[in-house]
């Protein structure tokens, strides 16, 4: 145990492990970055406190992935986010931001940014994803067919609505 802050190196190593992949997916679900961070505080402050065991790697990423979704959802019923309307929803947005990925994934519902997330950034398969989310497979892949279908039209409306 590092005598400096009382967490061992053990529990450091998980949290680099998978410090990346919580940070991004929290980033995709909360779409701006002071959430995003607070998420990801949430999630580490409960691994800290919980320290739960895991059977393999791959439990150990479902349990992060799981944890950051449920923080997310928690996050996003709060009283200041179901009360407060942002100031810059009123900001113009470039043609270079509406062409941008990124931006294209932001419009997405959060249940299409979720299966979207974890099969193309996180490289899960949908049987890995249909576990962690609780859902059956066929409902994974008919997500991702409508994401996929919803990416579409909003990158293609944004090619030619400025034209």
């Amino acid at each position: 145990m590092s005598k400096k802050d009382g967490i061992s190196d053990e529990t450091k190593a998980v949290v680099l492990r998978n410090s990346d992949m919580v940070y991004r997916l929290a980033f995709s679900q909360m779409k701006n970055k002071d959430d995003a961070d607070d998420v990801y505080q949430e999630v580490f402050c409960r691994y800290i406190k919980k320290n739960p065991c895991f059977n393999s790697d791959e439990h150990e990423k479902a349990w992060f992935i799981r944890v950051t979704l449920n923080c997310s959802k928690t996050v996003m019923k709060s009283f200041w986010k179901t009360k407060v309307v942002e100031l810059d929803d009123c900001a113009e947005i470039t043609q270079v931001e509406k062409d941008d990925l990124s931006f294209a994934l932001a419009q997405l519902p959060k249940r299409y940014n979720a299966v979207i997330h974890l099969f193309y950034y996180e490289d899960l398969s949908t049987s890995d994803i249909s576990k962690i989310l609780k859902i059956s497979e066929s409902n994974v892949r008919m997500l991702l067919t409508r994401a996929r279908r919803e990416l579409k039209k909003i990158l293609e409306g944004s090619q030619y609505s400025e034209k």
